[in-house]
């Protein structure tokens, strides 16, 4: 691997790309194709980047259904002809009693995380307003299932779904174009929800901004193409391309938004 391919990425993202090149040097090796635990898309973004760079070999993403945000990766050969069905994915829906009880992302995931696996085993998890839906990698998911009995202090289960049967998410990407002075975690946060900047440092220290599912209480984190961002209260932003600059160096920014 190009030791220079370092500097195109941030340094606590080394370790990340040591896999991505493990990974491709296995398929290279054994001839044969290797699938991924789930990569959020910065994480995607990395990978696709390393393959088409160091290598002619193939590769595709899929999490489940169409605009799956958390996807599992298939590195393979170029002989090799991948069906969906070898990312091994299964959707589970939660039944539990919505006349009496409200379910929340961050409870669902804190729950699946409790089980014991790793994020990694964890696709997204969706829904249409009222029932929820969750991929899990099929490696682990009918131990994941066994041991969910609640969520929260609710009672619940989670039963596989057919394919044909994935809910229509409600929550879409609003696409969002802006300016901004930095590339700061605090800038773009203030920019975006339209606070200031001082209320935007004082939400990252207080551990209320993940940063690709991860909490960072940097207010000074550079924020790169395709991180996504969860801010507690106000919602969730993905960098989708970055445009160069303005007169004034200006960054120019395409975002999608999700507000709360």
């Amino acid at each position: 691997m190009n030791v220079n391919v370092y500097q195109h990425f941030r340094a606590d993202e080394r370790p990340f790309i040591d896999a991505v090149t493990d990974w491709i040097e296995q398929v290279q090796m054994q001839y044969a194709p290797y699938l991924t635990d789930f990569l959020d898309p910065r994480q995607a973004y990395i990978a696709e980047t390393l393959i088409r760079q160091e290598t002619d070999l193939k590769f595709m993403f899929y999490g489940g259904y169409e605009q799956a945000e958390r996807r599992r990766l298939l590195i393979y050969p170029d002989y090799y002809e991948p069906t969906l069905d070898e990312f091994d994915i299964a959707v589970y829906e939660v039944h539990y009693p919505k006349k009496f009880a409200n379910l929340s992302h961050g409870k669902l995931l804190g729950t699946l995380i409790g089980t014991g696996i790793k994020r990694e085993y964890f696709g997204d998890i969706i829904s249409d307003g009222s029932a929820w839906q969750i991929f899990i990698a099929k490696e682990v998911a009918s131990f994941v299932a066994l041991q969910i009995v609640k969520v929260g202090n609710v009672t619940a289960r989670l039963e596989e779904q057919h394919y044909t049967d994935i809910l229509t998410p409600k929550d879409s990407w609003e696409e969002e174009k802006t300016t901004v002075s930095s590339l700061r975690l605090d800038t773009v946060i203030a920019t975006v929800f339209n606070i200031s900047r001082q209320r935007a440092k004082q939400l990252v220290e207080s551990g209320k901004i993940k940063v690709n599912w991860t909490e960072t209480l940097r207010p000074d984190f550079m924020l790169d193409l395709l991180d996504i961002i969860s801010v507690r209260g106000f919602g969730r932003i993905q960098l989708q391309e970055i445009e160069g600059k303005t007169k004034k160096d200006k960054i120019r920014l395409t975002l999608g938004v999700l507000r709360k």
